[in-house]
């Protein structure tokens, strides 16, 4: 679907370069940016992740990385060493 926006010139630029910065066309980078915008709060409610990790509003760029080394820790800490075992 096609649909015309008014976007100011100073966002315009930034997303443009954004995507530039990224190897994407404005149209994919918009379409990401919309999708994960929509999927940020459904999924925050569902996913059960932390609750230090829903406090990154300004680090939203950082959720996938954030996502994985929350992944990590909780691998690690899921294995219990035979030392501790006892």
């Amino acid at each position: 679907m096609k649909t015309t926006l008014e976007i100011p010139d100073v966002l315009f630029r930034r997303v443009k370069s954004k995507a530039a910065e990224r190897s994407q066309t404005l149209k994919d980078f918009v379409n990401e940016a919309l999708q994960e915008k929509l999927a940020s709060r459904r999924a925050t409610a569902r996913s059960g992740e932390p609750e230090w990790m829903q406090g990154f509003g300004k680090l939203r760029r950082l959720h996938r990385e954030t996502a994985r080394i929350q992944e990590r820790i909780d691998e690690a800490f899921e294995v219990v060493e035979p030392e501790d075992r006892e």
